[in-house]
């Protein structure tokens, strides 16, 4: 009973009414708006037009409106957030299946059969599918957030420091594991951000660390700056220097809604996908990455014809869709409960807390009911949205997808900069994002992966306090670790996680995934 009241409490928040005085009315007529409804819809519409061109992904876009959510209650703001996050999703498939380009990572198999369906003129069941099922697995995710928030929550609040900071080298190890890549590689990008973090003033001796006299480094460096250059700087370069080849489909997009046969034939793959990706998306690390692969392999193998998948199987597009949108709600579990973001774009929510002076963790839901459940509440009324979004709009974003992105780079590169100074003020936070820009190509160009970095970054602060709030407990004894018995099993889960991944068999399975 106590989830339904907490629904109830998260839905009259996200149906929140302000009333607005428009200036030229001089005060005479007050207009009520539903300004939660309002930010989710603005978040929803944006990610889905950002999942849709190739080129922006949700990582630089939230990193270029978070210095707008300063102005913003800290709850819509969130919502905001969110919804570009599990609207990228929606709109990664839509470019995934008419040109054949995954506009995110997760709708990488989404081409694989979708785009050979628009081929043969079944375009508009692809997305008709793509739709329905990212609706029904964003609902069943929704439901389970809230099923869980509650008990992980109380979970949660039984750790103390220790218990914290063997949690977070957990996620780091987990990180580590389900980047793609080398994971040395990875490794390496977890340590830098860890080494990133640690630059500015000590938090208990006032020292400055690392910052070699240069005085706007003694607060450390800016999240935003990191995140936008390595993110937004780096993908504008990384995609400029890519010859674009978009192979729009020329043919009618045809009916959107799948008939009867079709659905019967996508019931099953949807709920195998919808369970996959929410199981797969509560791992720390990029787990809500692999749903989308290990639903495709899975539909792959029980198909009595699996010489049909990769030539328009419409099982191909459900089950990895429906995947993808599980993984990414799931997603919010750790960030929520817990306060441990398991990727980049989850990392950025956490920086968006902390800018509206919300510490991430179980206090949340104590200490904000109103944020954890009116967020878990706008979920669900998101996902209705992208569908009616989604769906009549396709007409627009072919006519988008046809925008070459040399006209594009340019606006991007001008927010990017706008969103920068309007954080502090401060041109030399433009002069330090160019800079991780042109690290973060370099990166990309030598096969590392940024992701791992930003959540070395955004846990090296926290890892170090709570290390420290462990040893000054024990009075500087390393075995508090070992002794309490939650820390010793999370740490004993991320000595595990890390021996399997670097067993040759595992290692040779891992690439396969990530090179599908």
């Amino acid at each position: 009973m106590d989830v339904f009241a907490n629904l109830a409490l998260g839905f009259a928040t996200v149906w929140k009414i302000v009333w607005w005085a428009p200036g030229f009315l001089q005060g005479a007529v007050s207009l009520p708006i539903p300004i939660n409804i309002l930010l989710c819809f603005v978040g929803c519409l944006v990610g889905t037009l950002i999942g849709v061109l190739p080129g922006v992904g949700p990582i630089a876009t939230i990193a270029m409106l978070l210095p707008i959510t300063f102005g913003l209650d800290p709850v819509g703001a969130l919502i905001m957030l969110a919804g570009i996050y599990y609207g990228a999703q929606y709109g990664g498939s839509t470019t995934a299946i008419l040109v054949n380009i995954p506009g995110e990572a997760t709708s990488v198999v989404t081409t694989l059969d979708g785009h050979q369906m628009a081929k043969q003129g079944r375009a508009g069941v692809a997305l008709g599918v793509a739709a329905l099922g990212s609706f029904f697995a964003g609902s069943v995710a929704t439901i389970v957030i809230a099923a869980l928030g509650a008990p992980l929550t109380k979970l949660a609040l039984l750790f103390g420091p220790a218990e914290y900071f063997s949690l977070m080298v957990m996620g780091l190890c987990f990180a580590v594991v389900l980047a793609r890549g080398s994971i040395l590689k990875a490794f390496c990008m977890i340590m830098l951000g860890l080494l990133l973090s640690t630059v500015g003033t000590d938090l208990e001796t006032g020292q400055e660390r690392m910052t070699f006299g240069f005085p706007p480094l003694a607060d450390g460096i800016d999240f935003a700056v990191l995140a936008m250059g390595v993110f937004g700087f780096a993908e504008v370069l990384r995609n400029l220097e890519n010859p674009e080849t978009r192979d729009v489909v020329k043919t009618k997009i045809g009916k959107l809604l799948p008939s009867l046969s079709e659905i019967k034939q996508c019931i099953n793959p949807v709920l195998r996908g919808t369970s996959v990706g929410a199981i797969l998306g509560i791992l720390p690390g990029n787990g809500a990455v692999l749903g989308p692969f290990a639903s495709y392999t899975i539909e792959k193998k029980i198909a009595a014809d699996p010489s049909r998948f990769g030539k328009g199987a419409i099982e191909g597009v459900a089950g990895p869709e429906s995947a993808n949108n599980a993984g990414a709600q799931t997603a919010f579990i750790p960030l929520l409960t817990l306060g441990i973001p398991p990727n980049a774009v989850m990392a950025l929510m956490v920086g968006a807390m902390t800018i509206h002076g919300i510490i991430p963790g179980p206090q949340v839901m104590t200490k904000n009911p109103d944020l954890f459940w009116g967020m878990i509440a706008s979920m669900w009324i998101g996902n209705l949205m992208l569908l009616i979004i989604n769906l009549p709009l396709v007409g627009l974003w072919v006519k988008l997808l046809q925008v070459p992105y040399r006209l594009m780079f340019p606006a991007i590169l001008i927010f990017c900069c706008i969103g920068i100074y309007s954080v502090n003020n401060q041109p030399v936070d433009v002069a330090f994002t160019a800079l991780f820009g042109l690290f973060g190509y370099i990166l990309i160009k030598l096969g590392f992966e940024p992701a791992p970095m930003l959540l070395g970054f955004v846990l090296g602060r926290l890892m170090e306090e709570k290390l420290r709030q462990a040893l000054i407990i024990s009075r500087g004894s390393f075995m508090t670790f070992l002794e309490r018995p939650i820390s010793a099993g999370l740490l004993a889960v991320a000595v595990i996680v890390l021996v399997i991944a670097l067993l040759p068999s595992m290692s040779k399975k891992r690439d396969e995934v990530f090179t599908e």
